[in-house]
This record gives C-alpha cells, structure tokens and sequence, in this order.
C-alpha cells in the first residue's frame, strides 16, 4: 500500500496530510512519533465509548513525571556526569539573540527565519561528541564561555526515560538547586450527542455527500478540542463553526487530554494501545490521538528549527481506523519548514 500525502497552506499555517497502514512496511508513524521531542498536550478522542479500557487509562495516567529546575546554569548540561547519567544520543541547541550569540564567543549559524537584518543565531552541540573529547580545545571553549564568558541560566524542564534507572536520579543530581516533581495535569470527559463528521479511510480528500476530507476533519478537531459549539445557531457570537457534512450524531465520544511535558516514547505506548482498539467490535469506525508542542520550543522534529514569531504551531493528529489504516495530519506555523 502507497503512502498518500496532501499539503495544504495557509497565512497561519502549513499542514500536510497523509494515509498509510499500521502494517505497511514503510509506515512512518512510529519514526514521527519518536522524532517530535517536546511535546506539551496529548488528546484522545474516542466516540461511542463512555470509559477508557483498563489498559489504556494506566497508561493515560502513567506519562509522568517531569522536573521543573529553576536558574539552573547552562554548563550543567555539558559536565561529563550529566551526559553520561541522562544522555543517550542528543544535541544541547541554544536560539540565541544577537546580543547573547556575540558575548558567548560560540560558533553558530544565522536563523533561517531572521530575514535580511540577523537577530537570532542558532548554535548546536553535540554533547557524545563533547563528552568524549573533555580534552578537547572545543570543549575547552565551550566550558569558558558557559561558566565565564556569558555564564547563561535558564529555567528547565526535564523529562526523562530512565530505562530502569530510578526516577529518583533526577531529583537527587539537582538536589542543590530549585528542583520540583511535576505529573502531568489528566483531564477525563464525555462529550454527548456530538455531531461527528462521516470518514471514509481510503478517502483522504474526502467525496461528496459520502464523506468528509482530512483537512475538514482537522479543523472539526481544533474546535472539539477547545469546547467550541458545533451548531452554528444565530446567537451565538463566540463561533459560526460547524460540523463539516456528511456528520452523523453520536450518542457519547470519550475526551482524554494530558498536558505537561511528555515523552514521544509514552506517546509511543498510546499509540500502539489504540491501534488494538479495535481488536474486539466496537460501534466507533475510528479514534484520533492528538498531539502538540511548546510554541516557543527551538525546534519541531528532528533538529528542524521551529520558528515562533506569532502561533508557534508545532503539532500531529491520528486518525486510527479500525481497518489498521490510519490518516496522518502535521501542522506547523507558516513561518516553519514543512513537516517531514
């Protein structure tokens, strides 16, 4: 099965679409998934359902935790120790002010999005290689200008696969400045008689008068997702919206969001719970699986520099059908690069 994919743009944004199945050799979802770092909120939707399995609510509840540090100085991040502690594969990437670019004395590159006069440098490290030359003249600068230069601090937030490490680690490696344990914020609820756009899996750009497009459902999603109404009636000043057609009425939809900071390999275990979903019959025909990142994140996937100078859009929408294929939908800001 060919993967299909649809672009659309727009002032605000640019997403891009595409339909696979989960058991297609060159499906991508997992590498998506796992390429999209810093992420902020995760929703499910599930219609006609009216409580999560068992297996699905532990890991609902089992996406934590993650670890606010504050005016924690930047040379932290490239001791030996940390690297070596939490550090598996990774690059420290600083999005820096002109002003702040100079005084560090680091080699950067220009912002791709900084346009004809440059105000904003971004410099990557890659901290393996830094920890296996500590010896290094690079090392040597980059350490002088951390702690002497321009010694930076930041707020952080950490979030961490321990892979049998305890979660304690953490707590106790920044024990000497301002750490805080955070869970994510899980917020559980039943949407009744929700007017559900009609989808056809194997119709991405939808058909007339038999089903709705992926791009319909994504903006029918945005307005679910933020307790819009969906009937469009006169009087109602805050929103015209309403549900794209064909729709059909659903008696109870299940509504799952997550927010704090959270790993794409909780993601990962999400994703594979709901495309079981359908293993036994279910009246749904499909269930999505949402997912957005931090606005002001220096970057998208991968190591795509993530532009934030109005939105900051950065996030993915699945669509699982209950026949194993699934629609794909990435958006990111106008400013950005496409999605991968």
């Amino acid at each position: 099965m060919a993967t299909l994919r649809r672009l659309r743009e727009t002032p605000r944004h640019l997403l891009v679409c595409e339909k696979s199945n989960f058991g297609h050799a060159k499906s991508r979802h997992q590498h998506l998934v796992e390429s999209h770092y810093h992420n902020y909120r995760v929703s499910l939707l599930i219609p006609e359902c009216g409580i999560l399995s068992k297996e699905l609510k532990n890991l609902v509840m089992e996406t934590g935790p993650y670890y606010f540090v504050k005016n924690l100085p930047l040379h932290e991040l490239i001791t030996h120790e940390f690297i070596s502690t939490f550090v598996k594969k990774g690059k420290l990437i600083l999005s820096l002010d002109k002003d702040t670019y100079e005084e560090t004395g680091l080699q950067g590159r220009p912002s791709q999005y900084s346009g004809r006069k440059v105000m904003k440098f971004i410099v990557s490290i890659d901290l393996m290689d830094l920890s296996l030359n500590l010896d290094s003249k690079k090392y040597e600068r980059i350490s002088w200008s951390f702690k002497e230069k321009k010694p930076l601090k930041f707020d952080f937030l950490f979030a961490w696969h321990n892979a049998g490490t305890e979660e304690s680690t953490m707590m106790s490696y920044f024990s000497s400045y301002q750490i805080q344990e955070h869970q994510p914020k899980v917020e559980l609820s039943t949407v009744r008689d929700l007017q559900c756009p009609v989808l056809q899996s194997g119709e991405l750009g939808g058909e007339p008068e038999v089903a709705c497009s992926t791009l319909e459902l994504f903006d029918w999603l945005g307005a679910v997702f933020c307790n819009s109404d969906l009937n469009n009636e006169p009087n109602n000043f805050i929103s015209t919206y309403c549900c794209p057609q064909p729709s059909t009425v659903v008696a109870k939809a299940y509504l799952c969001t997550i927010t704090g900071f959270i790993l794409p390999e909780k993601i990962c275990l999400l994703l594979e719970q709901l495309r079981h979903y359908f293993d036994e019959p279910k009246l749904a025909p499909w269930v999505t699986l949402s997912v957005q990142g931090f606005a002001d994140s220096p970057v998208s996937w991968r190591e795509n520099e993530h532009s934030f100078r109005k939105g900051g859009e950065h996030l993915y929408n699945f669509v699982i059908f209950n026949n194993q294929d699934y629609w794909l939908q990435m958006a990111v800001g106008a400013n950005d690069d496409c999605p991968p």
